[in-house]
């Protein structure tokens, strides 16, 4: 190769690296080599097969691109890996396909095992790339279609603010945890960041059900490339992780926790959302718990009345770019906002079934209808579901003691008996196991909780005014 050559290939590389930032360049380009410029074709090489099917499946086009800005004479991209056999390159051309994962990529069926041997692709290595393509995102669930309201308000802020940061500015809130019920808006946020990152093209974000994470660290492990799994997850620019509380295995539950504190230690952005807060995932490592609880924690409330009803006119105007005859009056959308009060799918479930009948039918919608068509959707009020920090904090506050005292290792009677209620609270309130509830009470074993649980029941059967007082207790914590 000529210094020519080499100048060429040093200007190519600082055009790349301008075309796709620091971070994704020193991921992906850092250890690409220029091996020869033959015939109008460049031949590139990479030290692993993984870093080949990623540039192969995400930066094809671009690195030919950059190519042809420096010299016109280029026509196509040779990509081999370093240890595999020159003779059995595979030429990489600037296909649309090529932008699909390496596994579904024929032009790549046969990788190199780094000796010198060649192997099939394995439905493993196609898991693996798949995930780190990302999971599937709608396009509907910007956030344009967002609509904002009181109980969600702050996450709607924290998770904007975090989706429009720029590469040099410094990470204000990591991770980012916002935690909600089933239909109140979480995946929609975690797509919206998504969709706005990526088109904002300061760094690249990843979109990854804690599913789809599952299945690539399992497939890497398998075809032996969990290593460069992991590089890979690690030279993301911002890691967004949905449903948290599916995470299950001890081997990937570790495997995300180092992924996690090597991103926060490397500054970069992670957002993850769960149904529950972290104090709840009982099933994650303590370490876990304590990194997630040590970002922005984020709850999104329930969707009140007024909320429900802004959900549903914004849905009907979307509507009505593809059904511009499609009309629900005020008195139906208010009708539904008040009965249809569960989450935000079942208000979206009732506006499809009056689109359809009115679509099928050619009938009007009409609040007869609307009653008629929504009725299975009108559910039961929920109880109130009781949290730990809800129990300590109104015990502490009835028996005129602090949250901290009953947490405490102290024995005076003073505090005894209100932790030993609360605790039976806890178990009687709540779906907590008693090792979570010993944990939630200052680190105490399963054993204590039991005995505080059977003391309390056995002073309720012959104490009137303790009974009474569990039981105004039990009214405030379920108004």
């Amino acid at each position: 190769m000529s210094n020519a050559d080499q100048d060429s290939w040093s200007r190519v590389k600082e055009r790349l690296r301008v075309e796709v930032g620091d971070d994704v360049y020193s991921s992906w380009f850092a250890r690409m080599d220029l091996e020869a410029i033959e015939e109008g074709a460049v031949r590139l090489s990479v030290p692993t097969r993984f870093l080949k099917s990623w540039i192969q499946s995400h930066y094809a086009e671009k690195v030919l691109a950059c190519w042809q800005a420096q010299d016109t004479q280029v026509g196509r991209i040779e990509l081999i890996v370093r240890s595999a056999v020159l003779r059995q390159a595979t030429p990489v051309k600037p296909k649309p396909e090529l932008a699909q994962s390496a596994g579904h990529d024929s032009a790549n069926r046969f990788n190199s095992n780094g000796n010198g041997h060649h192997r099939p692709v394995t439905v493993g290595d196609a898991g693996m790339h798949e995930a780190l393509g990302g999971s599937p995102l709608d396009p509907r669930l910007t956030f344009d279609s967002f609509v904002v309201g009181r109980s969600n308000t702050l996450a709607h802020a924290a998770a904007k603010q975090v989706a429009i940061a720029r590469r040099t500015d410094p990470v204000m809130f990591n991770p980012l945890y916002i935690h909600a019920g089933v239909g109140l808006g979480k995946t929609h946020l975690l797509q919206a960041i998504t969709w706005a990152g990526n088109a904002a093209g300061e760094r690249k974000v990843l979109y990854l059900t804690a599913e789809k994470f599952m299945y690539g660290f399992v497939s890497a492990i398998r075809t032996q490339t969990a290593l460069a799994f992991k590089e890979a997850l690690r030279g993301i620019g911002v890691l967004v992780i949905d449903d948290l509380q599916f995470l299950q295995g001890k081997s990937t539950q570790a495997e995300f926790c180092h992924t996690l504190n090597a991103l926060i230690d490397a500054g970069r952005q992670v957002i993850i959302a769960s149904d529950r807060p972290p104090s709840d995932l009982e099933s994650l490592d303590d370490r876990v718990r304590s990194r997630l609880a040590g970002g922005l924690v984020v709850e999104m409330g329930t969707l009140g009345e007024e909320l429900r009803l802004e959900i549903l006119k914004a849905r009907v105007l979307a509507a009505r770019a593809h059904h511009p005859s499609f009309d629900v009056p005020l008195p139906v959308l208010s009708y539904i906002a008040k009965t249809v009060t569960h989450n935000g799918r079942d208000l979206e479930g009732a506006l499809n079934r009056l689109l359809a009948h009115n679509k099928l039918t050619g009938h009007p919608v009409t609040l007869e209808m609307a009653e008629r068509e929504v009725r299975d959707l009108i559910r039961p009020q929920e109880p109130k579901r009781v949290k730990i920090e809800d129990i300590q904090r109104i015990v502490a506050r009835q028996y005129n003691v602090s949250r901290s005292d009953l947490l405490s290792s102290r024995r005076t009677a003073n505090v005894v008996r209100p932790r030993q209620v609360a605790m039976y609270l806890a178990k009687t309130l709540t779906l907590r196991s008693l090792p979570e509830i010993g944990r939630r009470f200052g680190g105490r074993d399963h054993t204590t909780v039991l005995h505080a649980v059977r003391k309390i029941e056995g002073l309720v059967g012959a104490d009137m005014a303790l009974a009474e007082e569990i039981e105004i207790l039990k009214r405030q914590l379920q108004e």
